[in-house]
């Protein structure tokens, strides 16, 4: 099982954590992560560097792609290159998934027009821009081969439900288990209609003084 993990200047660290804890737990599961070029590659807070050993360009194949999200999605939403590469090796894969505002990219390159997806809550309605019928599902697959998660820690949802759909529930149960994904947050407030207006439009200033 080749699983690539497309890493980018500004991503964010969870969207594409999340899911290589779980995925990678797959029988046989060979894990690269890579970028335009290889090296370390910064977060979207810049506390964070993850190694790149391989260089995009390079792979013309793998069997699970994995997009993760953050700020540096908006560059390559407009980048002909890296849209052309998603589109070359999404023909390759059993399994294209998105977290995050991943899936702005993935949309981007045409992948999503006329399907369901999903993304971070504020991004969700730029997704119809792109053909897209937006969705506040916390994941949802998109035809035989597309899988999309929205926001950050949904990206775990999304790794464990797509294990069960590829190797069955018990190891899927096997990974919850192992890596003791039990969510007990201490507030009810993890989606914009849980969230009270103050905090909402806190953090709604603060994405948008980052963008």
């Amino acid at each position: 099982m080749d699983i690539v993990f497309l890493l980018f200047d500004r991503f964010t660290a969870l969207d594409a954590i999340g899911p290589y804890e779980v995925l990678s737990r797959l029988p046989g599961a060979k894990v690269r992560f890579v970028a335009a070029e290889p090296g370390v590659i910064r977060t979207d807070n810049g506390f964070l560097g993850v190694q790149a050993d391989g260089r995009r360009d390079d792979v013309e194949r793998c069997d699970i792609l994995v997009v993760p999200g953050g700020k540096g999605t908006r560059a390559l939403e407009a980048d002909p290159a890296t849209l052309e590469w998603i589109r070359k090796v999404h023909a390759t894969t059993k399994w294209t998934v998105s977290v995050c505002t991943g899936s702005m990219i993935l949309a981007a390159a045409g992948l999503l027009e006329g399907k369901e997806a999903t993304t971070h809550w504020s991004r969700l309605e730029e997704l119809a821009e792109h053909g897209a019928t937006p969705t506040q599902a916390r994941y949802v697959f998109a035809g035989d081969r597309l899988a999309i998660a929205a926001g950050v820690s949904a990206g775990i949802d999304l790794g464990l439900a797509l294990v069960a759909r590829i190797a069955g529930e018990d190891l899927a149960r096997g990974i919850q288990l192992g890596v003791e994904y039990d969510p007990q947050p201490p507030f009810d407030g993890g989606s914009v209609d849980k969230t009270p207006a103050p905090v909402l439009a806190m953090v709604r200033a603060a994405l948008a003084a980052g963008a």
